[in-house]
């Protein structure tokens, strides 16, 4: 029982200290990896899951481990703001695999891919022939940057002379799960009354709406929990 108890106080604990750990380390550390990204959720997670499941070793031994991981990878952090050498080391370099429609062989070759490879990045997107791409390059984080020649791009409205006001706002969301969002509305300068007014002028109350959010261009968009489709398309199992 004790040992039971044991690992599900560890389990625990490392759930929170790596919760804690991505706060401090920012939101760099969800999104896609580079090479400092790979080691660190690699690092990160074997100590974790020792510290759930091996009690032979100290607790405080795991939680000094991650302390200190954290404090260097912080420190990492820091230091390649500063430093566009150190930005190299810890994530590497973008490296242009096609310039003018010709593939840079050798590039390919220093990164480790093959032509199979290179043409499924291509194919994700969108492309099928090689002769479209003016300059292809992968990213430190392995994804495939394209830059498509001028007669390949889309068409933009600028190039049609198409010009429209451009006075769009940031969606703001007002209501979710039926409960007003009140830092929303406090941040936005609008209040309750205003939006308790908008529900009572299209007959609702505040718990008949799931979401509400005010959109780009101004609108007031209402999703209800009463959707009135009496046979939706896909219903999940």
């Amino acid at each position: 029982m004790f040992g039971t108890l044991d690992v599900i106080i560890r389990t625990l604990s490392a759930f929170v200290l790596l919760i804690c750990i991505t706060h401090v380390l920012g939101k760099q550390t969800i999104s896609k990896m580079t090479y400092h990204d790979y080691i660190t959720s690699i690092t990160i997670g074997s100590i974790a899951g020792n510290l759930a499941f091996n009690t032979s070793i100290k607790f405080s031994n795991y939680v000094t481990a991650l302390i200190i991981l954290c404090a260097f990878l912080f420190l990492a952090t820091l230091v390649s703001l500063k430093s566009r050498k150190a930005r190299a080391l810890f994530n590497g370099e973008p490296t242009v695999v096609i310039e003018d429609g010709k593939i840079l062989e050798k590039n390919l070759l220093k990164l480790r891919i093959t032509m199979d490879s290179l043409n499924q990045g291509l194919r994700r997107r969108d492309i099928f022939d090689i002769d479209e791409v003016e300059y292809a390059i992968f990213e430190p984080d392995g994804h495939l940057s394209i830059l498509k020649k001028p007669p390949y791009r889309f068409v933009t409205r600028q190039d049609l002379g198409i010009f429209s006001s451009s006075n769009s706002q940031f969606p703001i969301e007002i209501i979710m799960s039926g409960q007003i969002i009140h830092k929303n509305i406090t941040q936005n300068h609008l209040t309750k009354d205003w939006i308790m007014t908008e529900l009572k002028q299209r007959g609702l109350i505040l718990a008949d709406v799931s979401y509400c959010v005010r959109g780009t261009n101004g609108q007031l968009y209402f999703d209800l929990y009463n959707d009135k489709i009496d046979s939706p398309i896909d219903i999940e199992q």
